[in-house]
């Protein structure tokens, strides 16, 4: 009887035993395998020989050089991909992942980019040729920014990296730094917000809670933790003042910042959902009017899947508004004039 012969896919099994077929199906597929030096892209290929040497290539070998950022949509900037996970800047406007009542997302760009389905307008991205094994990738969701506000933003591009990631939120090792416009300026240069919080009903606010509160919400009642930095104070007509505040999230829940800052007493900027004066439809156009909230995921650190102990870190640029802003508020001009 004839022995079916072992496929490449079989060999890395044998030599990566604890792997997830299909996460060693993507490291074939990526292009890290070779088989006596020649990389091979197909799982069930053949090898015929007992002594063909079968090599895991490193993570390296497998990364896109995106630059300062591949612009894919108007939207979406490409700041890194490789076969574990994808870094993107997200602008303002768009939501981080499909939702019932839109489909198009920063999640479903980047699926439409790796597919071949979208074409990018930035002449630079258009003319590079993305290689053939990223056209299989997937990408699937890790955290969420809401959707008016901006920056990096991070998928894991098979579910074992999924895993691994999300294990990150959970354990508050992922770093992601913010920068944000507020009224009003903090008693301290620097400090620490700590809050339990429980999510409304409809879930489309965050409620802080009192500590009598806190005992009746029982597990439902979840802890919010957010240290702050003050960047710069700019006073505006009025006696009023508008504080750049750097923010790190050592938990991530939806809206945290947000509400956190506005209990406070430090709203941000544009938040139609927290800040008070912002959502005042009656009063008179303000000299604090802002069309979004004035937040951007500056920065995010974290551990990559694939190879344990290597932190990687991303910075994404400032959309155009909040460019916009700091200069106003630098020249002293109103703030009703950003759109």
């Amino acid at each position: 009887m004839e022995t079916k012969p072992r496929t490449v896919l079989d060999c890395l099994l044998l030599q990566h035993p604890d792997t997830p077929r299909n996460r060693a199906k993507q490291w074939i597929l990526a292009g890290r395998v070779s088989v006596n030096g020649a990389v091979v892209r197909k799982p069930h290929q053949p090898v015929a020989d007992a002594g063909d040497t079968v090599l895991l290539r490193p993570r390296h070998a497998t990364t896109l050089d995106c630059g300062s950022g591949w612009q894919i949509h108007p939207r979406v900037s490409l700041l890194y991909l490789d076969s574990a996970l994808a870094i993107v800047n997200k602008g303002p406007g768009l939501i981080s992942v499909p939702a019932p009542d839109s489909e198009l997302s920063a999640l479903s760009i980047l699926a439409d980019f790796l597919a071949g389905k979208l074409q990018p307008r930035d002449h630079r991205v258009a003319t590079r040729t993305l290689p053939a094994a990223y056209r299989r990738l997937e990408p699937l969701p890790v955290h969420r920014l809401d959707q008016y506000t901006s920056g990096v933003f991070c998928l894991a591009m098979n579910p074992a990296a999924r895993r691994h990631l999300i294990e990150q939120v959970r354990t508050h090792t992922m770093r992601r730094e913010y920068v944000a416009f507020v009224e009003g300026r903090p008693r301290q240069q620097k400090g620490t917000w700590r809050h339990k919080m429980q999510l409304s009903r409809d879930e489309r606010r965050q409620e802080i809670l009192s500590e009598s509160e806190v005992e009746a919400a029982g597990p439902e009642a979840v802890e919010a933790i957010t240290h702050y930095e003050v960047l710069a104070t700019y006073p505006i007509p009025g006696d009023r003042v508008v504080t750049k505040l750097k923010l790190r999230l050592e938990t991530g829940l939806r809206h945290q910042i947000r509400v956190q800052a506005a209990n406070a007493g430090l709203p941000l900027l544009g938040d139609r959902t927290y800040n008070p004066w912002a959502r005042d439809r009656s009063r008179k156009e303000s000299e604090l009017d802002f069309p979004r909230q004035a937040l951007h995921a500056e920065t995010l650190t974290l551990e990559h899947p694939d190879q344990p102990g290597k932190r990687l870190s991303w910075t994404a640029s400032w959309p155009k508004d909040l460019r916009q802003l700091e200069a106003t508020l630098r020249s002293g001009g109103p703030l009703n004039s950003i759109h």
